[in-house]
C-alpha cells in the first residue's frame, strides 16, 4: 500500500500524514497491489463476515485491526422501490439508504477508517470542515476512540439535528463567519501548522477508503453484480469518487463483470461540477454564494472535484441540476410512496432520477440505485415546513369523523 497523487503520480508512505502532493498539489489516494488484493480476496473469509464496512477489512488500509474505531457502520439497507419505480416507469429501481448508519448518514464509512487510521497514527486530536454531516459523524467516532475534536461550521442556516450530534458528542463546535469552503481553508491551514491535528474532511485519502465500502456493498447486495447506474448527490465530491474506487477495485478482481455509470446531481445554486460535465470543461468554475435547502450539498467550490469528473468520465456517466422546489417534491414523493424518510440533499438524488428519466438520459430498462446519503431527521425543520399542517379539531368522534371524511363514505355507501 502506498498514498499516490492523482495528476503526477507521485508516492508517498501509507503512514505519512499530509493532504496533498508536495510536488504539483493535488489530491492523494491510496493505491494497493493487484496481486495482494487477489489473494485477499481469495483466501480470506471476507463473503461470510456481517455487511459492514470492516467486512471489507482486507481492502482497506488498515494494518493493526485492534485499532480499529466501530460503531456498526454499513451494512444499510437497498430498498427495492416497486411504486415509485412504476410512476417512473422504472423496472428494477433501488434505494440505498445511508440514512441507516450510526449517526445517520454517509459519512460514518469515511470516518470509522479515517479515525482508525488516526488512532493508528498516534494523533490525540482531529478536526473538520463541515455543513453538518460531516461534523456528527467525526464527533460520534471522535468520542468513541477518545480524540479531542474540533468542527468548524459555515456562518447561516446548519441543520439542527446535524448541529445538536456535534454537540451532544462533546465536539468543540465553532461557526464561521463565512461559507464552507473558507471554513475548509482554515482546518486546512490548522492541520498544517500543528501536525498533532489530523485532518478528517474527503480530502483524506482514508476517508475516501471507507466510503468505498458502498460501492462494494450495493454489489453485493445485487448478488454481485453492479447496476447499469448509480445515482449519487455531491457537494464536496468525496462520495460519487469513493463509489467509483469501490466499484473500480471489484470489476478490476473479477468480482463483478460490468461497471455502473456514475450519476452525480447538484443543486442548482451550487452545481460546478454539473455545470462542467455539460460544457465539456477539464476544470469547474467555482460558486462564489453557493445557494440551496440541501445545506449537506451547498458547497461552491468541491475538493475532490477532479475525483468527480474521472469517475463520471471513466463510467460513462452523467450529472444534472436540480431546483429547491424538485429536491422538495422528491423528498416528499420518496416518504410517501416507499415510505423513506431522507434529508433534503439525499432526495436530490432522486430529483434527478425523476429529471433524467423525463428527458430520456436514463433508459427505462436500465437498473437503477440511488444513494440516499442522510436520515430525514437531520432537517425536520424543513419537513415540517413543507408539509401539510396538523389539524386542530375538537375532542368529539363527529368532529374526527368530518375532518377525517369519514361521514362522506358513509353518505356515499348509504346510497
Amino acid at each position: 500500500m502506498h498514498q499516490e497523487c492523482i495528476n503526477c503520480g507521485s508516492k508517498y508512505a501509507i503512514d505519512e500524514i499530509g493532504y496533498f502532493c508536495r510536488k504539483c498539489g493535488d489530491l492523494l489516494e491510496v493505491k494497493y497491489d493487484h496481486g495482494e488484493l487477489e489473494r485477499a480476496a481469495k483466501k480470506s473469509e471476507w463473503r461470510s463476515a456481517p455487511l459492514s464496512v470492516w467486512r471489507y477489512r482486507d481492502f482497506m488500509p488498515i494494518r493493526d485491526a485492534s485499532k480499529i474505531v466501530s460503531l456498526n457502520e454499513g451494512g444499510t439497507g437497498i430498498h427495492r422501490c416497486q411504486r415509485l419505480g412504476e410512476k417512473l416507469g422504472l423496472k428494477q429501481l433501488y434505494v440505498k439508504n445511508e440514512g441507516e448508519n450510526p449517526t445517520g448518514s454517509f459519512k460514518d464509512r469515511g470516518m470509522t477508517v479515517g479515525v482508525t487510521k488516526a488512532v493508528e497514527l498516534g494523533v490525540k486530536a482531529v478536526i473538520c470542515a463541515s455543513t453538518g454531516n460531516t461534523s456528527a459523524s467525526l464527533a460520534a467516532y471522535a468520542a468513541k476512540a477518545g480524540l479531542q475534536c474540533a468542527v468548524l461550521i459555515p456562518s447561516g442556516k446548519i441543520a439542527y439535528g446535524k448541529l445538536a450530534q456535534a454537540m451532544i458528542y462533546g465536539a468543540k463546535v465553532l461557526q464561521v463567519r463565512g461559507n464552507f469552503d473558507q471554513a475548509l481553508d482554515i482546518v486546512l491551514e490548522l492541520s498544517e501548522k500543528h501536525g498533532s491535528v489530523y485532518l478528517l474532511n474527503s480530502i483524506n485519502p482514508f476517508r475516501i477508503e471507507g466510503q468505498k465500502s458502498l460501492g462494494y456493498e450495493i454489489c453485493d447486495q445485487l448478488s454481485g453484480e453492479a447496476p447499469d447506474r448509480i445515482v449519487v448527490p455531491v457537494g464536496n465530491a468525496g462520495n460519487i469518487s469513493a463509489i467509483w474506487k469501490g466499484c473500480r477495485e471489484f470489476h478490476d478482481l473479477g468480482l463483478v463483470k460490468e461497471v455502473p455509470m456514475m450519476t452525480g446531481i447538484q443543486a442548482a445554486g451550487s452545481a460546478p461540477i454539473a455545470h462542467a460535465i455539460k460544457t465539456g470543461s477539464n476544470t469547474i468554475v467555482p460558486v462564489g454564494k453557493p445557494e440551496t435547502i440541501a445545506t449537506a450539498i451547498r458547497i461552491g467550490a468541491p475538493v475532490s472535484w477532479k475525483k468527480a469528473l474521472t469517475a463520471i468520465r471513466e463510467s460513462h456517466g452523467t450529472a444534472e441540476t436540480v431546483t429547491d422546489e424538485e429536491i422538495l417534491s422528491a423528498q416528499k414523493l420518496l416518504a410517501r410512496v416507499e415510505g423513506l424518510f431522507v434529508e433534503p440533499a439525499s432526495a436530490s438524488s432522486i430529483a434527478g432520477l425523476i429529471k433524467l428519466v423525463d428527458n430520456g438520459t436514463i433508459d427505462k430498462s436500465e437498473r437503477v440505485v440511488c444513494v440516499t446519503t442522510g436520515h430525514g431527521l437531520k432537517d425536520p425543520d424543513t419537513a415540517v415546513k413543507v408539509s401539510e399542517k396538523p389539524l386542530e379539531v375538537d375532542a368529539e368522534i363527529a368532529a374526527i369523523e368530518e375532518a377525517l371524511g369519514l361521514k362522506k363514505q358513509v353518505a356515499v355507501l348509504a346510497r
